[in-house]
């Protein structure tokens, strides 16, 4: 069965979703320590959450690019996961949804969060022909996301270490029984 082109594959329970981030250890640490994000945390600019594992592992570079060796798996309420999707709007234009490039300029300044397809990645990194989600969060979502939808903060960086060292040993079997269980979102 082919893969669609853009799907949601998330690790989700029935009130929850698992989402991605990668911080610096004085941000992600305290933030995972007391299951909240510490006050150096900026509610004021864009803050991007990934449902893919290995894409956070892409942009993060297995938790070891400058700023980015902490990372969270953030457990957040679908009821506000689905809000921000409702809220949405894609970062970039697309001919055929908006009517035109003013219009999308207006709604992408309106909206509260952006909707981003990224090639989802295998476990070399390498893209696949398929693309997965990422969602920018800004002014009113950052806050409900921080402040209402954020369930629980985990630290997987000793996962996501466990992982790489597996693929660089070519023990791709093991390494893939590690990874978060993730499935298309309905």
């Amino acid at each position: 069965m082919e893969e669609p082109q853009r799907v949601i594959r998330a690790a989700y329970a029935e009130s929850t979703i698992t989402v991605y981030q990668a911080y610096s250890p004085e941000i992600g640490l305290p933030a995972a320590r007391e299951g909240r994000f510490p006050s150096v945390w900026k509610r004021d600019r864009m803050t991007w959450i990934k449902p893919s594992f290995l894409w956070m592992m892409y942009r993060c570079g297995w938790a070891s690019k400058a700023g980015q060796e902490t990372v969270l798996a953030v457990e957040i309420g679908r009821d506000g996961f689905e809000w921000a999707l409702r809220h949405a709007c894609l970062s970039s234009y697309a001919r055929g949804v908006h009517p035109d490039r003013a219009t999308w300029q207006r709604e992408l300044k309106r909206a509260p969060a952006r909707v981003q397809w990224d090639p989802e990645r295998n476990l070399h990194l390498q893209p696949l022909p398929y693309r997965s989600l990422q969602l920018g969060l800004s002014g009113e979502a950052v806050r409900r996301y921080a402040d209402e939808w954020t369930v629980s903060i985990r630290d997987v960086t000793p996962l996501a270490h466990e992982i790489h060292a597996l693929v660089n040993g070519g023990d791709l079997d093991p390494a893939t029984r590690l990874l978060p269980q993730e499935r298309p979102y309905p």
